[in-house]
């Protein structure tokens, strides 16, 4: 499938779960196209992946700031798990968040809030984090297999290719995205190189373990733009290298 296919289709995925939701009445938000969706139902995915013996293990996490995992950062914090952070769309060299549940000054569910962390915690630079037990991502639409749509930027797979590379993400890093029941797809989601699957998708009612999740070594600097570097330093940093 040529690239623009690959896209055009991936979006018609997208707007198709998002179409769903809303007629749904299944999500927070006024108008979800665009968004990883804040669905009903995020407390109780969270509550279920707690239950879960690989985040009972996991001492350190990174997840997405979208609304829909707040109840996960929040747990996690609770449960005094190191939470990691994306800053938004990578603009700095220090990428990162660190949220460390010894250090917060406000309540975990306040600090778990993306416009507080970015007014509370420090950024770090990808090679001062420590290795990922678990790492939380958000989807607009995922297949049983693993493979996912997000909102269509790609920052999460940049994320997972520049922590590959800096070895913070291990065979042993469990990769979980929490959804709607409605964003598990029965349409097969083509993948690229660089698209990261899940291990595992938690839903209100359901934990799906999914087979032979495809993980991308490092960076496909040939799927990037110079554009697209430029606008991120990190990866700009990791180029030089």
């Amino acid at each position: 499938m040529a690239v623009n296919s690959l896209d055009r289709f991936k979006q018609a995925v997208r707007t198709q779960v998002w179409d769903v939701l809303t007629a749904a009445d299944a999500v927070h938000d006024s108008s979800v196209h665009g968004r990883i969706p804040h669905f009903k139902g995020s407390e109780q995915a969270a509550s279920r992946l707690a239950e879960l013996p690989a985040w009972q293990r996991a001492s350190v996490v990174k997840a997405v700031p979208d609304k829909a995992q707040h109840p996960v950062r929040t747990r996690a914090l609770e449960e005094r798990k190191t939470v990691y952070m994306a800053v938004p769309k990578l603009a700095t060299l220090k990428p990162f968040y660190l949220l460390d549940p010894a250090a917060l000054t406000v309540p975990p569910a306040e600090a778990a809030a993306s416009r507080t962390a970015a007014a509370i915690a420090p950024t770090v630079e990808v090679d001062a984090l420590r290795p990922l037990d678990l790492i939380i991502l958000g989807s607009v639409a995922v297949n049983r297999d693993g493979s996912r749509v997000g909102k269509g930027a790609g920052y999460s797979d940049i994320e997972f290719a520049l922590l590959t590379e800096a070895g913070l993400v291990t065979p042993e890093t469990i990769v979980v995205t929490t959804v709607h029941a409605l964003q598990v797809t029965e349409t097969a989601i083509p993948t690229t190189e660089h698209d990261v699957s899940v291990d595992l998708i938690v839903t209100p009612d359901e934990t799906i373990a999914c087979p032979s999740p495809h993980r991308p070594s490092g960076v496909d600097w040939s799927a990037l733009t110079a554009e697209k570097i430029a606008m991120i330093p990190a990866l700009m940093a990791r180029q030089r290298q």
